[in-house]
């Protein structure tokens, strides 16, 4: 008796379709902020390797103040600094809010504390980390980036 050959096409059409749901158009889309006369919670992603990330949060600072906005927080998130961040260097970071979970803690009581109006992130975020950060936080949270090719 002679088995079957075994073919790719018949093993992709025995297989499962995939349960992704297709994301719904307008479902979450780029809050519009403006930083003037806001109170405002800056924040930072370094990694451990770059030592100026003082002068990179003031300068920040300065470009939002001279868009007419007011820091009452700056919160740094640095990454590979202890002996155990080292060692996770080579894995992924949370890729959903750039930040771990602990430092997000820490930002939502800075914003609750100051009673903040935006989130600034030094980083670039993408639309989908902007959308997660926004509802996570109880704020519109932008990207320096954004705010600054924002015509006025």
């Amino acid at each position: 008796m002679r088995r079957p050959r075994f073919t790719p096409a018949r093993r992709r059409r025995d297989r499962r379709p995939a349960r992704r749901v297709p994301a719904k158009p307008g479902r979450c889309r780029a809050p519009r902020v403006t930083v003037a006369g806001a109170d405002v919670v800056l924040v930072g992603y370094f990694s451990a390797k770059r030592k100026d990330f003082d002068t990179v949060m003031a300068s920040a600072a300065g470009e939002v103040a001279a868009l007419g906005g007011r820091v009452v927080a700056r919160m740094v998130q640095r990454r590979g600094v202890s002996d155990g961040g080292v060692q996770k260097m080579g894995l992924p970071y949370s890729s959903r809010t750039l930040l771990s979970h602990g430092k997000i803690r820490e930002v939502i009581e800075a914003c609750d504390r100051t009673d903040a109006d935006v989130v600034v992130f030094v980083a670039s975020l993408t639309g989908h980390q902007r959308c997660v950060l926004t509802a996570t936080l109880g704020r519109p949270a932008v990207s320096l980036s954004d705010i600054l090719s924002e015509p006025s």
